[in-house]
């Protein structure tokens, strides 16, 4: 990846990188607070250069034979494997986040690709012999065109690694537009998979702002559209998406609520969550923010507990592994998230942790905070109904079970949960009746494996879709069913007037 000034970022269209446009933003690493690099921004201009290099590749492309398409997957799972080091200390560069966390965002991108690689298995159609006089019907699974993805900060490998390996493999071409606050890994992954023998224009990457997201919404070429962030931009997304006749799948927020049972593996659960909290500084849709104990003697255990385990939090750069956890992603991320520190004071929750006077040693420039932690929290208050997206987990007291199940159905969220107990009667009443669309027993990230499919309910996803796994295939392909008829030789059927039936 380069331009010949390595201290500029620009895009790759055709299969070739270039910068293509004038407008720039910095690139800053988070840990130190400093300016890497600069990315060029992609106008208008530019992502309509990609959807033509695109649409120009997609026929040769759809018609590619999906063992073709499934044995460059291969090769790009290889290369993804031997630079796993590489992409995960672009990751910390641009991110921030601690280089094991990083490596485990690769691996779990490199077992979608994986999952892609079974394309020809996955795009088997479905055949019926005979299912009327001389009559044999299939269904077809087609791609659909040119389709794009635009990705979050938080998993810039990972989660365009959800979206175009399994698109591609199944014969669309794709425009990624990437998050502008660090390209770095994205582009060179792009780069991997060309490397890895996919022909130009049938993956582009451009990246931009607001208005390279237009751009991708207002063409009629695109068919489809991928997004994960917030809330409020997926139901934009979704929404200009589907009015302009795309199909859109749109991934947003999340409050994950933990529920801790009486009779719970407590020293368990408090290592669960301490990781489920606070990996990757909070900055996951799927991390824990909520943990809601049952009955004040779990509480007051929890909140003991808890406490202490966040005051031997190891916060500071991430090339460092000895660290639980680096920056956040920005300045303006950094003060956001104690702004809502600052709120839940006024609110009236009781501050058990305070992490944000934190001063890393030699990285004073760094957007770091350290963990934060709230006990007897409300629903009313704005640390509960709001995503924060930083390290602040809430504690929540309750009586019952179907208490604690209340406050996570009637959240506007429903990502992900989870419930600590010994109970198998307990689990699968709540597996079974709890309106979230991403359940864990006994494991606080319940994200789905390649093979199943990653989406919450309610204002958490946007589209009837879930993201990768089978739900990928079907959102990246089009089902046509033909019906086939070879009449005997010179046997002539009389004009038929009522509705044909198999009888």
């Amino acid at each position: 990846m380069g331009s010949g000034d390595s201290k500029i970022t620009g895009h790759i269209i055709n299969g070739e990188y270039g910068l293509y446009s004038d407008r720039s933003q910095a690139i800053f690493n988070p840990g130190t607070g400093e300016e890497i690099r600069k990315v060029a921004m992609a106008g208008v201009s530019q992502v309509e250069n990609a959807i033509s290099a695109a649409e120009a590749a997609f026929p040769q492309w759809r018609d590619t034979p999906p063992a073709k398409r499934a044995r460059i997957m291969f090769r790009f799972k290889t290369l993804l494997e031997e630079n796993a080091d590489a992409i995960a200390s672009l990751l910390t560069q641009e991110h921030g986040k601690v280089h094991n966390d990083a490596l485990g965002e690769v691996q779990r991108g490199i077992e979608n690709v994986e999952f892609a690689c079974g394309a020809p298995e996955l795009l088997k159609g479905e055949y019926t012999r005979n299912i009327g006089p001389e009559i044999d019907a299939w269904s077809d699974f087609q791609p659909l065109g040119v389709v794009a993805g635009i990705t979050p900060f938080n998993f810039p490998a990972m989660v365009p690694l959800w979206m175009y390996p399994l698109a591609i493999v199944c014969g669309n071409t794709f425009i990624l537009k990437p998050s502008e606050r660090n390209p770095g890994a994205p582009l060179f992954i792009a780069d991997l998979l060309h490397q890895a023998g996919l022909p130009p224009g049938v993956l582009n990457v451009v990246v931009g702002d607001k208005e390279a997201v237009n751009a991708l919404l207002d063409d009629k070429r695109i068919q489809a559209i991928s997004f994960v962030g917030s809330t409020p931009i997926a139901e934009y997304i979704y929404t200009t998406g589907t009015a302009k006749g795309k199909r859109v799948q749109a991934l947003g927020g999340a409050k994950n609520h933990a529920i801790v049972m009486p009779d719970a593996d407590l020293d368990n659960a408090v290592q669960a969550l301490m990781g489920a909290a606070f990996g990757s500084c909070g900055e996951r849709c799927m991390a824990i923010s909520v943990a809601v104990a049952i009955g004040d003697e779990v509480g007051d255990q929890l909140v003991s507990k808890l406490k202490h385990e966040i005051l031997q939090l190891k916060v500071g750069i991430g090339t460092d592994n000895n660290n639980d956890m680096g920056p956040l992603i920005s300045r303006d991320h950094q003060k956001k998230v104690s702004s809502y520190v600052d709120i839940g004071v006024e609110e009236g929750a009781d501050l058990v942790v305070d992490g944000r006077n934190l001063s890393v040693e030699n990285y004073e420039g760094g957007y770091f905070l350290g963990g934060c932690l709230f006990d007897r929290v409300t629903r009313d208050m704005k640390i509960y109904s709001d995503e924060i997206f930083g390290p602040v987990l809430c504690v929540m007291r309750v009586n019952t079970m179907q208490e604690a199940m209340r406050l996570v159905d009637e959240h506007e969220y429903g990502n992900g949960t989870c419930l600590f107990t010994r109970d198998g009667g307990a689990a699968r009443y709540f597996s079974n009746n709890i309106r979230v669309g991403m359940v864990g027993i006994n494991v606080p990230l319940p994200v789905p494996v390649s093979c199943h499919s990653f989406g919450g309910w309610k204002r958490s996803l946007f589209g009837d879709l879930s993201a990768y796994g089978p739900d990928g295939v079907r959102f990246y392909t089009r089902r046509k069913t033909i019906s086939q008829r070879w009449p005997s030789s010179g046997v002539r059927d009389g004009a038929q007037f009522s509705f044909p039936s198999d009888k």
